[in-house]
């Protein structure tokens, strides 16, 4: 085909190849119609029944993956229905590529059915970028850009809404480009942190989600080791960037001000590799504790800039912690004290989420995927089930908007059939993204989702208690059958309701089965207080 008949859906379609976006997440509608005609059969595309599963799957998928990835949804509702999701991957940095239909060019000036208002507005501020391309043959190229703002750093998703006449349009070709590589910092910055890591005499580090993004985990574990640095994770982090069952390893930071001031007191040094400095949820008036000397290193400007103490060091981390292992030698050092983790909780009916996690610890395979969506039980998780991943093991939602969870871990089963990924999700934050069960068993992606019921939204019920509250509706749930849901979607399923079913279903699980499987699991309603 002569370049000058080439449509902007050839060209696009090129491009995608080229780009390694052949692998599409979609729910589409008639304004999608033009761009999915004749789909071509080295293209993938994955259906889910509700924008915001879509978006989550994609989400996980690209995580895992560590690559981009290209969503499909549709005109003003379906990105409407999305943004939750959208919210979630931009707080996660996920490189995510964002294409909407758009009513036809002839007919937007007479506000049509279906046709989306000020597109590329409509997803701001949770974008990187979002263009409308002012003319068809623009639309390769807007593309490519996209392609670019998501994944160079700091990563995030991108939007480009394309009305629907302009694929039979002819295109403009574009040349596919390469990512843009993530940055080194400066020098003089790493040999004023490498100076202060020697200088210090018990120096802490705050492991976040960049450094097992850039997949430098190992190189962490080993810069620990030579400082004699004790390790702590950040509040809300979405990924685990040092293993939880090291001895430097000392514990999470609690997403309140006072209480994390308190825990980093006792360092004279504090290092925050790759996360916020710092990510809080409850207010309990200022500390009147000093942080220690910090550095914060990090490859996104504005994180380094709402930061209120401490000295910057901008850079990608694939970058920043080798350059500053390689400038420190083995110190001399006191060991850090370990987190301290409780005695084996009792078995009981109903049980414990704390049993449940120690249950499915002993159990889990070696190089099993966890996706984790149970805030309700995130204190038990912490305790009873250390992550001990070294490289993209774990993965959850940054945000706090619900529905991550169940469509991640579709994704991220996806992403890697070769092992088996373990949802562990709260009843009702399952409920925000239940349609995913569907594509996971259109799709036989490898997922066991633990559905831990205690038939109530917890987090929001202790929450709301410790903060004064009383009487607080809109808090119990109850009356769900999550195997039957299941089921009714052609996902096998089973009820769990004391230690000696857990055992059982577990073993099965972790058997060698082959696609989806949802153990519906009751805990105790019981709940201990988050923080």
């Amino acid at each position: 085909m002569a370049s000058e008949d080439r449509t902007v859906r050839d060209i696009t379609r090129g491009l995608m190849r080229e780009l390694g976006l052949t692998t599409v997440f979609g729910n589409p509608g008639t304004t999608e119609v033009p761009f999915l005609t004749g789909w071509p059969d080295d293209f993938r595309y994955v259906l889910g029944l509700q924008e915001s599963a879509v978006v989550s799957m994609a989400d996980g998928y690209a995580q895992s993956r560590r690559e981009p990835v290209l969503v499909n949804l549709h005109s003003a509702g379906g990105v409407g229905h999305a943004l939750g999701a959208v919210f979630t991957a931009y707080r996660n940095r996920t490189p995510m590529i964002i294409t909407a239909g758009q009513q036809t060019r002839t007919v937007m000036f007479g506000e049509p059915f279906l046709g989306a208002t000020e597109a590329a507005n409509f997803p701001k501020p949770y974008v990187k970028w979002s263009y409308e391309p002012a003319r068809a043959a623009d639309v390769p190229a807007a593309l490519q850009r996209a392609h670019q703002m998501a994944t160079t750093p700091p990563f995030g998703p991108v939007f480009v809404s394309i009305p629907a006449d302009d694929w039979d349009e002819p295109g403009v070709e574009v040349t596919a480009r390469p990512r843009t590589p993530g940055f080194a910092p400066d020098p003089g910055a790493v040999g004023e942190l490498a100076a202060a890591l020697r200088g210090s005499a018990r120096p802490a580090f705050v492991a976040g989600p960049a450094v097992d993004q850039d997949g430098v985990v190992e190189e962490l574990v080993e810069l620990a080791e030579k400082t004699g640095a004790a390790v702590w994770v950040p509040p809300m982090s979405p990924r685990c960037s040092f293993p939880e069952d090291h001895p430097n390893f000392a514990g999470f930071l609690q997403p309140e001000q006072k209480l994390l001031s308190q825990e980093l007191a006792a360092h004279d040094l504090v290092v925050v590799w790759g996360a916020p400095a710092f990510t809080y949820h409850v207010y309990r008036g200022e500390t009147d504790v000093e942080l220690p000397e910090l550095f914060l290193v990090h490859d996104d400007p504005d994180v380094l800039a709402r930061a209120r103490t401490g000295r910057g060091v901008q850079g990608t981390m694939a970058h920043s912690i080798p350059q500053v292992n390689a400038q420190v030698e083995k110190l001399v050092r006191d060991a850090p004290k370990a987190m301290d983790r409780p005695e084996k909780p009792a078995a009981s009916t109903p049980m414990t989420a704390a049993y449940v996690f120690d249950t499915i610890t002993a159990a889990l395979p070696a190089d099993a995927a966890v996706v984790e969506e149970a805030p309700s039980h995130r204190n038990d998780l912490h305790e009873h089930f250390p992550i001990v991943s070294r490289d993209g093991g774990f993965f959850t939602g940054f945000s706090g908007a619900l529905g991550y969870g169940i469509g991640a871990a579709v994704g991220v089963a996806m992403a890697d059939p070769s092992r088996r990924t373990v949802a562990l999700l709260g009843d009702g934050s399952s409920m925000y993204g239940v349609q995913a069960i569907w594509t996971a068993v259109r799709e036989q992606a490898p997922v066991t989702f633990v559905i831990l019921d205690n038939s109530r939204y917890a987090a929001v019920a202790v929450l709301g208690e410790a903060a004064g509250g009383s009487k607080l509706p809109g808090v119990d749930l109850g009356g769900i059958d999550f195997a039957d849901l299941a089921s009714s979607m052609g996902c096998p399923a089973k009820p769990v309701t004391s230690p000696e079913e857990l055992d059982a279903a577990l073993k099965e699980e972790f058997a060698g089965k082959r696609g989806p499987t949802l153990l519906h699991v009751k805990v105790d309603p019981g709940q201990r207080f988050l923080y």
